[in-house]
């Protein structure tokens, strides 16, 4: 059985990559939830304290808390439509960093559909019967002694998708609480996962703009 967690938010200012009358590009901390909790005590998210400063703020997608990197708000209802559509429809492209234990293959692509472990949530499962269709493709940037950096791809956007795809192949990622054991768990201090680029159509005139946000590790 997992240690209770505490909630224990990182603090300072919201890091903003990009801002227009349309929309909101923020940098994700990890550690910190992208909407409130069901308790108060996880009140304090992203959403929160980008609607202090942007009271018309409103969500578009979501990242788990142990996730850093670029997450986007519509600062309008039509905004708000246009970037849900485009995630809806698989037209963004989004790019994650993360470290994974062991030496996984060059290249490759993962598509095992994802569900709800409802005994043990918010865990996630590969379920072959009953789940969601998931498809992360990945490459290694760089290897050391027991891990690899790798650049992944996913085309949908299931909850825990990257987490679960990782840890399916055999190499889970560093730091991930839910999903590493041993010295995958030991090996880093928070989750080796970042958000590192997010590519758009811009809501008003349908310019493509990609956002990114330096990896933290």
């Amino acid at each position: 059985m997992q240690a209770e967690f505490i909630y224990a938010p990182p603090v300072g200012p919201l890091e903003i990559l990009h801002q227009d009358d349309d929309i909101l590009v923020l940098n994700k901390p990890s550690g910190l939830l992208s909407v409130p909790g069901k308790a108060a005590r996880h009140s304090d998210c992203l959403e929160s304290r980008a609607k202090a400063d942007f009271p018309e703020a409103l969500l578009v997608h979501r990242l788990d808390m142990d996730t850093s990197g670029v997450m986007i708000f519509a600062l309008n209802k039509p905004a708000q439509r246009h970037l849900g559509l485009q995630f809806e429809r698989r037209h963004t492209v989004k790019t994650y960093e993360a470290l994974v234990w062991g030496q996984p293959e060059d290249a490759g692509e993962v598509n095992l559909p994802l569900i709800v472990d409802w005994p043990n949530r918010p865990l996630q499962m590969v379920d072959h019967e009953r789940g969601k269709p998931a498809h992360t493709g990945w490459e290694v940037m760089a290897r050391k002694a027991t891990h690899a950096r790798l650049r992944l791809r996913p085309t949908t956007g299931r909850s825990h998708q990257l987490r679960v795809h990782m840890l399916a192949l055999g190499h889970p990622i560093l730091g991930d609480r839910f999903y590493a054991t041993g010295e995958a768990l030991k090996a880093a201090p928070r989750l080796c996962l970042h958000a590192k680029a997010l590519e758009i159509f811009h809501p008003v005139g349908g310019a493509r703009l990609a956002f990114h946000a330096p990896c933290p590790f």
